[in-house]
């Protein structure tokens, strides 16, 4: 049975949740494997009396939500304990069944102190400010790659746990007070937070690697769920405003330790238009009322942050660069509805950079802030289409700008949302199966 990574396509909120939770009801376990609690899902779903239920998802899985699927926290995740227990009980609170969480023992912990650091950094940068949620993830990040992080399985040795916390924050105190005009933080109040989580994050915590590969040896299905997306990642991301981990598909296999050749297909997310939260360039950004149209229709605001999101028209040009450096076999295309009720749907199919056409991403960052979006334009429909369950539901126009996207981004588009309902989705191809 397939091992599938799911990848956003453009700078995240692409919809990943929604596709998630609807393959999750066919899979057997969902792993998040990259980021923290700075990116979030929402999923609807819709009772059985008719009515829906929102759920807003931080740090945890979207398949924690079916009860038939293990949920699943990789070692490329940083964790924040406090989060995850006040979302763990928030959720159990509406009835929801949270006890198949795993966590990998190798995962890194968000202290009190990354929390801190976040914040006063960037306060300090100004001007020049990267757009962080404020979480510690970034320095989460950064103290994993200096070797002084914290790992969930320090939780159990309470001897170490205090030494390295204690030894991280020896420069770090020097930092905030000297330069950031800081309290200094006591290593024991950390020691003590974190320790205070231990009892309940024991019995999750589990050698993920090996329960995957096994798992996959079972003939088990296995679905990688990225947080953030493929133009947020560190290394193929609009650098540097960019989270700090691997969303693209490579990192499901460092952030579960699942090796790459055991994926069968790579899912990437895309919204019928683009957003964007956060600082960064958006060559398709809309200023006008037709940015205003895409932000309120779409109820286009954060799920973790609440900030509006920048909003723009289709971008197939950072499309084909997800399709390439993914290997994405199959797109869903997110919030077609949205687009409904436009005379005219533009799709930016190149870049203009100081005269010069570009139908691929610029090689560097200077020529993609400069970048001007060439459209191709595409005509609108008015139908309602939230109703559509099969392709050819959808009025001709609609069925036109899929089949055009289609071409234009490199991959074929498998399956498309028309609504924010669980099932508001057509399905050409079967993302699990083998046509």
């Amino acid at each position: 049975m397939p091992a599938v990574v799911l990848v956003g396509a453009q700078w995240g909120d692409e919809g990943k949740g929604k596709a998630t939770d609807l393959l999750g009801r066919r899979v057997d376990y969902v792993v998040k494997f990259n980021g923290g609690n700075n990116a979030g899902h929402t999923v609807v779903i819709e009772q059985t009396d008719g009515s829906t239920e929102k759920y807003a998802l931080h740090l945890l899985p979207s398949g924690i939500l079916t009860p038939s699927c293990t949920p699943v926290i990789g070692n490329g995740v940083v964790v924040d304990l406090e989060v995850l227990f006040s979302e763990i009980d928030a959720l159990e609170a509406r009835g929801v069944d949270t006890s198949r969480l795993i966590i990998s023992a190798n995962a890194h912990i968000i202290t009190p102190y990354h929390r801190t650091i976040d914040r006063v950094t960037e306060r300090f940068l100004g001007k020049k400010k990267i757009g962080t949620t404020g979480r510690g993830v970034g320095p989460a990040y950064a103290d994993k790659i200096n070797r002084m992080g914290i790992r969930v399985q320090d939780l159990l040795d309470e001897r170490l746990l205090r030494e390295k916390v204690e030894a991280a924050l020896v420069q770090k105190n020097q930092l905030l007070v000297k330069l950031y005009n800081q309290r200094a933080i006591d290593p024991d109040e950390v020691a003590d937070h974190l320790l205070s989580f231990a009892g309940r994050v024991r019995p999750m915590i589990r050698d993920v690697a090996r329960e995957l590969n096994d798992a996959l040896d079972a003939g088990k299905v296995v679905l990688f769920e990225g947080a953030q997306a493929h133009h947020l990642d560190v290394d193929h991301g609009t650098y540097p405003y960019v989270t700090s981990s691997n969303p693209i598909a490579a990192g499901a296999c460092t952030g579960s330790g699942v090796g790459p050749t055991r994926i069968d297909r790579v899912v990437g997310i895309a919204k019928a238009y683009t957003t964007r939260v956060g600082e960064g360039p958006f060559p398709t950004e809309l200023f006008d009322a037709n940015g205003e149209f895409l932000r309120k229709v779409g109820t286009e605001y954060g799920t973790t942050t609440g900030r509006p999101r920048r909003c723009g028209w289709l971008d197939v040009v950072i499309g084909r660069y997800a399709t390439r450096i993914n290997g994405v076999t199959d797109f869903v295309v997110t919030k077609l509805d949205v687009l409904t009720g436009l005379d005219e749907v533009p799709i930016c199919v190149a870049y203009d950079v100081d005269g010069v056409r570009h139908n691929e991403m610029p090689v560097n960052q200077s020529d993609f802030h400069h970048a001007k979006p060439i459209y191709e334009t595409m005509p609108g429909w008015w139908e309602d289409i939230t109703g559509c369950r099969t392709f050819e539901d959808l009025p001709e126009n609609a069925r036109a700008y899929i089949l055009r996207v289609e071409e234009l981004i490199g991959a074929r588009v498998s399956a498309i949302g028309v609504g924010p309902g669980r099932d508001a989705i057509i399905v050409r191809h079967d993302l699990l199966g083998q046509d």
